[in-house]
């Protein structure tokens, strides 16, 4: 849950330089800790916060000003079935721990999947070395005592899925073969899939705070390719939840998965040219990513934005609401305290289009002299509120146009908000969906683009922590033929 390290794994030791500040409460002796199992994991939460704990207690031995710690678990088993047969089995089971020590106003990361005790000591040798080693930097520490979390509302989102390797086996035969009937020109299929993880992790620091997370994350997916005379085209589906109740039926997966694939077959390119587009809710999520990375500290603060001194400014167009809200039962973005243990809250980010607020943990509000917003570690839930109904009528407003549903490459400036991604999707004229569109690009500036949204439909997507139905933008350029 460290989140200043996003290439932290729980392989092996990596060590990271840096600097935070705060000073230091310690209450558990080093030693070694007995664990036990428990709906799969090897470690007990209470063995994993006895361990945080531990560690903590080392790295004040070794004469760490503070330190906070990551301790982290997972189990997974994906299954793969291609063309009926099975491609694939997968299982695995990860541990691993991230330390970052201070001393001073200098910082060191290490990390280690080595739970001995002698390893343990190393790893904090190892990140007290780089700390003593780096530049000072004022506005490092751990997070204001004050803004830690005290309150750990069940939030849902631990739901282990009792599936026996064979079980899984039919479910993904069932999404591929549901996908491959669909129309007789689907003639090879990339699979069905199905997983099911499970994960926790204990963060904790030496102002005496101690988080526990549990988690659970099951999808189904299928992939198929469809072919007409030389033409071939591909396309998915799948479902992604807390609880496996939740997910969509295993044939409905498939044959969804079957007609978006089979209506992508003749497409052609638009005449080049200025057209209102309709991002498919799936890519609606993406607008809205692009805003997060934006109004997050670490852009602000490096003035690598385009929404700087936005803060109280209309940044979308009046019809938009977005509210933070990390308490969704099972959300993909619940959680009751961030990355450092500041406590999450609900906020109204965006009201009538106006911007009220930063997403910041503690090192990028001191660089900014503002206080953390509980964001270390990205957004929590976003929820964007319809304005519209759903697609049948978000593809009536948009007329005649471009309704998006598959975008190409990276070309998105966070400076300038220039964007111009390759784009493949369907023609609509008249409301009614006329002809598939491919090999084509669009392009625009997102400060221009939130301004001009027009309608957000009610056809939300779920499966992130961005939930946000599709976006009708009144007009974006069209590169076409």
């Amino acid at each position: 849950m460290i989140t200043d390290d996003p290439n932290r794994r729980p392989f092996g030791v990596r060590f990271f330089a840096g600097a935070f500040v705060a000073p230091l409460i310690y209450f558990a002796e080093y030693k070694p800790v007995t664990v036990s199992r428990d709906a799969g994991f090897s470690h007990a939460p209470d063995a994993l916060s006895a361990l945080a704990e531990s560690i903590l207690a080392e790295a004040r031995k070794q004469g760490a000003t503070s330190a906070e710690v990551d301790v982290s678990e997972s189990v997974g088993q994906s299954v793969t079935v291609r063309l009926g047969e099975v491609e694939t089995i997968e299982y695995n089971r990860d541990k691993g721990v991230a330390l970052t020590v201070y001393s001073g106003l200098r910082k060191g990361h290490a990390s280690t999947s080595d739970f001995s005790p002698a390893a343990l000591a190393q790893t904090v040798s190892a990140a007290l070395a780089i700390a003593r080693n780096t530049a000072e930097d004022s506005a490092s520490g751990l997070a204001d005592p004050a803004r830690l979390a005290t309150a750990f509302p069940d939030l849902d989102l631990y739901h282990p899925w009792d599936l026996p390797v064979e079980a899984a086996i039919e479910l993904a035969r069932t999404a591929e073969s549901a996908a491959m009937a669909v129309d007789a020109r689907i003639r090879n299929s990339e699979g069905g899939s199905v997983s099911a993880h499970i994960g926790q992790s204990v963060y904790a620091n030496s102002h005496g705070f101690v988080g526990v997370n549990r988690s659970s994350r099951q999808s189904i997916a299928a992939t198929v390719i469809a072919q007409q005379d030389e033409a071939m085209q591909r396309d998915y589906w799948y479902s992604m939840a807390r609880a496996a109740a939740d997910l969509e039926d295993a044939a409905s997966i498939g044959r969804r998965a079957g007609e978006r694939t089979v209506a992508r077959l003749n497409a052609r390119r638009v005449k080049t040219g200025d057209y209102p587009i309709l991002f498919d809710a799936s890519l609606a999520t993406g607008l809205i990513s692009h805003f997060v990375s934006a109004a997050s500290g670490g852009s602000l603060y490096r003035k690598a934005s385009f929404l700087l001194d936005a803060l109280g400014k209309p940044v979308f167009s009046p019809l938009v609401q977005i509210v933070e809200d990390p308490f969704v039962p099972r959300g993909f973005g619940s959680s009751s305290f961030d990355a450092e243990g500041v406590a999450c809250v609900r906020r109204d980010i965006v009201t009538d289009g106006v911007l009220n607020g930063w997403f910041l943990g503690s090192y990028s509000a001191r660089k900014l002299g503002l206080q953390s917003t509980g964001n270390a570690g990205g957004n929590h839930n976003l929820i964007v509120t319809p304005t519209a109904g759903d697609l049948t009528d978000m593809l009536q407003r948009l007329g005649t146009g471009l309704y998006v549903t598959e975008l190409l490459g990276q070309g998105v400036n966070g400076i300038t908000g220039d964007y111009s991604r390759g784009a493949a999707g369907f023609w609509v004229e008249n409301g009614q969906i006329a002809w598939p569109v491919e090999e084509i690009t669009i392009a625009g500036n997102l400060k221009e683009m939130y301004q001009s949204i027009v309608a957000i439909g009610s056809d939300v997507e779920t499966r992130g922590s961005k939930r946000v139905g599709s976006i009708l933008i009144e007009r974006m350029t069209v590169a076409g033929e």
